[in-house]
């Protein structure tokens, strides 16, 4: 059997990597919808209730990151006491 200690970093590392991916997601689709909003709104074919909604998405989207960036930290920092505990 793998030893414990060995299975929790990989587990921690995965954690840290895959909410860095998340991140730069939330980011990217924040973008792509600000693009689509400006397209919308430059062509002058789109209602207030659609505009509106895009707006809320886009809002949705940029929450993500702060609270995805602390839970990032979060997972770095057990991650880094780990590896710091099975140094010693």
């Amino acid at each position: 059997m793998a030893d414990p200690r060995i299975k929790q970093i990989k587990i921690k590392t995965g954690v840290v990597k895959r909410l860095a991916k998340e991140k730069l997601m939330y980011e990217k689709e924040a973008d792509k919808e600000k693009a689509k909003l400006e397209k919308m709104q430059a062509s002058g074919d789109a209602d207030a209730y659609i505009i509106r909604k895009q707006e809320e998405v886009i809002k949705e989207s940029l929450m993500m990151v702060p609270d995805t960036m602390k839970r990032y930290q979060m997972a770095y920092n057990e991650l880094q006491e780990i590896l710091v505990f099975k140094k010693n």
